[in-house]
């Protein structure tokens, strides 16, 4: 089993952007723990950020269903029906996740159209939100 961390748009920009939102570390501090994390308990994890709604769909549509994903769709989360979509045809567990509270943030952030296609979701939690998102992934296995 493969656990793929799938980003959204503006991911990449983590620790550049509001830092009392989204934390100081950079999107490559964050892979680096959650590899860390991963490698030790031999857990496989490949990671993907795209600013491209398509790129995301593109790589959701080619994964195996036997694969595990935890998701950050990012300002997608609130309005892509086709991110949507692509998640729902998957059949392997999916968390989505949240390095911000997204409910304790504007409006508009406080929905997701992702969220009812996937088992759970982890907001609010920083960059261990992922960690969460995979264990429960794992545990679903053992």
């Amino acid at each position: 089993m493969k656990i793929h961390v799938i980003n959204g748009p503006n991911l990449n920009m983590v620790g550049k952007r509001d830092q009392s939102i989204y934390g100081s570390l950079s999107y490559a501090e964050i892979v680096d723990r959650i590899k860390e994390w991963s490698d030790s308990r031999k857990i496989q994890v490949e990671f993907f950020q795209s600013n491209h709604e398509g790129e995301i769909i593109d790589y959701i549509q080619n994964l195996n269903d036997g694969d595990g994903i935890v998701i950050n769709p990012g300002a997608y989360a609130h309005y892509s029906y086709a991110i949507h979509d692509a998640l729902e045809t998957f059949k392997g567990p999916k968390v989505e996740v949240h390095l911000s509270n997204i409910f304790k943030r504007e409006e508009f952030r406080s929905k997701s159209v992702i969220s009812r296609v996937c088992d759970g979701v982890i907001s609010g939690l920083g960059w261990y939100g992922y960690i969460l998102g995979i264990e429960y992934i794992m545990g679903m296995y053992r």
